[in-house]
């Protein structure tokens, strides 16, 4: 199934798509074992990837870091952290349109424990921006946790930097905290998205660039993909507690969900998204800018291939 394929099975409601296969992909990412399932985890060594299914936001992701080495593997004392969640819509957290603001509140406590100096959190929002971080619930519970909440609706906040071998992007105006951290951990929400058909972690770092139409005038797989390359983020872990299947990036009324009380941790930003689209339902393939990063050297679609730490809470 190609990317056309899949969204107009997504718009049509039909298929083999839906909550029981979402949950299939799921499973079987779950389900492996032996041989087929990933290279087993070297003595001494982290696994490339680790995905924890059940519990909550918080509980998944103190499981996810645990099983990763812990929070002070990514977070050094005194360190500037930067959290990019999804913030990019005025809607509330229910409609799942933005990283879940319990996940969010549990990476602030446990960057500040492991002793940063200061957290922020940022997103360049489509809607309102005040707005996108009050109702998405974000706002409240980072500033709960003491991280400020950094504004990104101004030019002024961006930086025009190079993307060292890229051949469509070049150059882009990204945000002066994305660059001047010394840990940039990315947080999306794993959606639908009409136009690239998934979002996950190569989409949500759209959101540290100041001019996003440019993503869409240019070619859209091309510039996901090498979005990376701007500031490769140190951690990536995607929100797949609750999954919009239709309607995305918004959402809409008659947006499907699927609860999948997942979360998936990586510092490879390709395998992440490769895990995710398992997940969603075709698979990498189905996601040209996926097979564009990992043949770029960006990081591996080979899921087979990776050592991967599956927790059921």
């Amino acid at each position: 199934m190609n990317r056309r394929e899949f969204l107009s099975t997504l718009g049509k409601g039909a298929g083999a798509l839906g909550a029981a296969w979402l949950l299939g992909g799921a499973t079987r990412l779950f389900a492996q074992t032996g041989p087929s399932a990933g290279a087993a985890v070297a003595a001494g060594a982290y696994p490339d990837l680790v995905a924890v299914k059940g519990g909550g936001a918080a509980a998944r992701l103190d499981a996810a870091l645990a099983a990763s080495g812990g929070i002070g593997r990514f977070v050094r004392k005194g360190a500037l952290v930067v959290i990019k969640p999804n913030i990019g819509w005025d809607v509330r957290p229910e409609l799942a349109a933005n990283t879940d603001p319990a996940l969010v509140r549990r990476l602030v406590e446990l960057c500040l424990a492991a002793g940063a100096r200061r957290v922020a959190v940022f997103d360049h929002t489509c809607d309102v921006w005040r707005s996108c971080y009050a109702n998405s619930g974000i706002e409240a519970a980072a500033k709960a946790a003491g991280a400020e909440m950094a504004p990104g609706h101004a030019e002024s906040y961006y930086q025009t930097v190079d993307a060292p071998g890229a051949r469509t992007i070049g150059r882009a105006k990204v945000h002066e905290l994305a660059l001047e951290a010394d840990c940039l951990i990315n947080v999306p929400v794993l959606k639908s998205h009409g136009g690239a058909g998934m979002t996950a972690a190569m989409k949500n770092l759209m959101g540290m660039v100041w001019d996003r139409g440019a993503f869409h005038s240019r070619g859209l797989d091309a510039c996901i993909a090498e979005a990376a390359r701007l500031r490769p983020p140190d951690l990536n872990i995607l929100d797949a507690g609750k999954v919009m299947l239709s309607g995305g990036p918004r959402g809409n009324a008659s947006s499907r969900y699927s609860e999948q009380r997942l979360l998936v941790l990586s510092t490879d930003i390709v395998a992440l998204d490769a895990a995710a689209a398992k997940t969603f339902g075709p698979g990498p393939a189905a996601f040209e800018y996926i097979g564009l990063a990992a043949r770029a050297g960006l990081g591996r679609e080979d899921l087979e291939n990776l050592a991967i730490r599956r927790i059921e809470l």
